[in-house]
């Protein structure tokens, strides 16, 4: 099949000019449309793909510059080489601020012309091979690391990800158990489908499954419309049922039926609604301990544990410390320029590798950030790591060091409460509700506490 043609819109007043050029660029065999005015430009192509435009600055009603302006407003990509009998410097440096791609002045010379038109499709055609590729990746960061934990994750994820089984991720917070859920789903045949991910822990349990089912209107007070749950919005695409040991019994039952089903009713509803849904979920809980306690129910865990993904937390594997940290030190440059430049020593990597990163991938990420805000010049050293305030302005964060710098007993008690404190608000993403339940101290008192030690996100 032979490739298309370029399809070049000349916009020119003159009948004469428009004739010239068309006889000049389909003897070098381009399609050709042709404009007198804006308004015609616009009527085109609004049902014709052009590669090229010749636009002439002089003309009745919108001028060149006029229509150069409308065409970049309105987020049209192909070039445009403005062509004039009236040119000077001033004109052409306005019509290329503007974002034409050449300036030529009438009568055109033919070479001239027709290498800024093969120049102008040349870079057009690689600008859209580069939209095009882009459009195609995965908008999913990378799963970072060369630890053996992290290789076989990534091998687990190529095997399964092709297949319609059902995986349980389990971690600790801050590991990285959605990445790995969505790296499952893009290398899935399901990736052009959605990927609709749900926090059972953050929603109330008397929301939970209206979020998941979705509900009639009238099912209950306030339920002014029918709502699609997140069982239907994932149909054709994955369902990410994140810290899935925190849904209340109730919300266990119907997930279960659905899950034995392929279909789900509303709340409020008595219709059952076929759903085409691959579920993955995730949670930090020991669920076998929650079985034992009557906390989750033994067959959902089955339904739901057919491949089971572990990922480490930072502690054990530390080899990937230094990857993740200048990793993300990479993407906070790309974001801001005040991390441009920025790099870690050799000894400062090392240092990093020996932290306590009981937070994981998320608080090694802040501490990145924090010393790479703070760094007095281009290197990040050793020292910086080692005086990094992770704990909100304690200088270290382990038993010994803060028994080194503390002077009273008191002081010390107080030290580690506070660490504590942060240390369990990190684990459950800063939600202080539940943290406190966690702890088994009342909210108010949780408050209390974190104004006392000055402690806040």
């Amino acid at each position: 099949m032979s490739e298309k043609k370029p399809t070049i819109l000349i916009t020119d007043d003159e009948k004469s000019i428009r004739n010239s050029l068309r006889d000049i660029l389909e003897f070098e065999d381009y399609a050709v449309l042709e404009a007198e005015s804006g308004e015609e430009v616009f009527g085109l192509l609004d049902v014709n793909r052009v590669d090229l435009m010749l636009l002439d600055i002089k003309m009745h009603g919108m001028d060149g510059i006029e229509i150069l302006s409308k065409l970049k407003e309105e987020n049209y990509q192909f070039p445009i080489i403005m062509i004039s009998g009236h040119g000077n410097i001033e004109i052409a440096v306005e019509a290329t601020k503007k974002g034409a791609f050449d300036f030529i002045e009438k009568p055109p010379d033919l070479n001239r012309l027709l290498v800024s038109v093969r120049n102008a499709l040349d870079q057009y055609r690689l600008s859209e091979e580069n939209r095009s590729i882009k459009s195609r990746l995965p908008d999913v960061p990378e799963i970072i690391g060369e630890s053996d934990a992290i290789k076989k994750i990534k091998k687990t994820i190529d095997k399964v990800a092709q297949t319609s089984s059902r995986v349980m991720i389990t971690g600790e917070n801050g590991t990285g158990k959605e990445l790995v859920a969505r790296w499952v789903h893009e290398k899935s045949d399901r990736s052009s489908g959605s990927f609709v991910d749900v926090n059972c822990a953050a929603i109330p349990a008397d929301l939970l499954e209206s979020e998941l089912f979705g509900h009639e209107k009238g099912a209950f007070t306030g339920a002014s419309s029918q709502r699609i749950g997140k069982f239907e919005q994932a149909d054709g695409g994955t369902l990410f049922l994140d810290e899935v040991g925190d849904m209340s019994p109730d919300a266990q039952a119907k997930v279960l039926r659905a899950l034995q089903e392929n279909a789900i009713v509303r709340v409020g509803g008595t219709k059952k609604i076929s759903v085409d849904v691959r579920v993955i979920s995730a949670t930090n809980k020991d669920l076998l301990d929650e079985i034992e306690t009557g906390g989750f129910r033994e067959d959902l865990y089955h339904r739901l544990n057919v491949i089971p993904i572990h990922v480490p937390p930072l502690r054990k594997r530390r080899e990937d410390i230094p990857l993740l940290a200048e990793d993300w030190l990479q993407q906070l440059a790309e974001k801001d320029i005040m991390f441009s430049g920025i790099n870690f020593t050799d000894d400062a990597l090392e240092e990093l590798k020996k932290q306590n990163w009981s937070g994981n991938v998320r608080e090694l990420q802040n501490g990145i950030e924090r010393l790479g805000l703070l760094a007095d010049d281009s290197e990040i050293s050793k020292e910086d790591v080692q005086a990094l305030t992770l704990s909100g302005g304690k200088k270290s964060d382990t038993f010994t060091d803060l028994a080194d710098n503390v002077e009273t007993f008191q002081k010390f008690k107080e030290s580690v409460e506070r660490l504590f404190l942060i240390r369990k608000l990190e684990e459950n993403d800063w939600n202080v509700s539940q943290t406190a339940e966690a702890i088994d101290i009342q909210r108010s008192h949780m408050y209390n506490k974190m104004k006392k030690y000055d402690i806040e996100r």
